[in-house]
């Protein structure tokens, strides 16, 4: 089982985690779609954070790898001060769309032109109840 590994902004190694990031999202995603140019001024802003894990390549799908990494990661984010989890799918990945339902994510909106002009996304968010 992969491990999810959070990363403070001062580590020694946070470059090289970050600029590898960059690279595998330029390498996954087209240009239009890529959060490459962003992904530093976002973890730049005050209220992120990075965990992250190794990606489930194609032929491990469906096997729950990603639901047992993303149940990782919620409750990574369940032991901190996190509020909310959100995130952004395309509503005709029904997998993804399944498992984020699965997990408690709620649809907030849909954000038309979120991918390209012609595809949409979905704001999902997962609340934590705060005591």
């Amino acid at each position: 089982m992969a491990e999810i590994v959070e990363l403070q902004r001062n580590s020694a190694n946070w470059v090289k985690v970050v600029d590898d990031i960059v690279r595998i999202e330029k390498k996954i995603f087209p240009k239009h779609e890529s959060l490459a140019r962003s992904f530093d001024e976002e973890l730049k802003k005050k209220n992120s954070g990075l965990l992250y894990t190794q990606l489930v390549k194609e032929n491990y799908r469906g096997q729950g790898h990603g639901e047992k990494l993303l149940e990782a990661a919620v409750q990574k984010c369940r032991t901190r001060n996190v509020h909310r989890i959100s995130l952004h799918v395309d509503p005709t990945r029904t997998a993804a769309m399944q498992l984020y339902k699965k997990l408690g994510f709620q649809v907030d909106t849909l954000v038309e032109g979120y991918y390209s002009s012609d595809r949409n996304a979905y704001r999902m968010y997962l609340d934590f109840d705060m005591e």
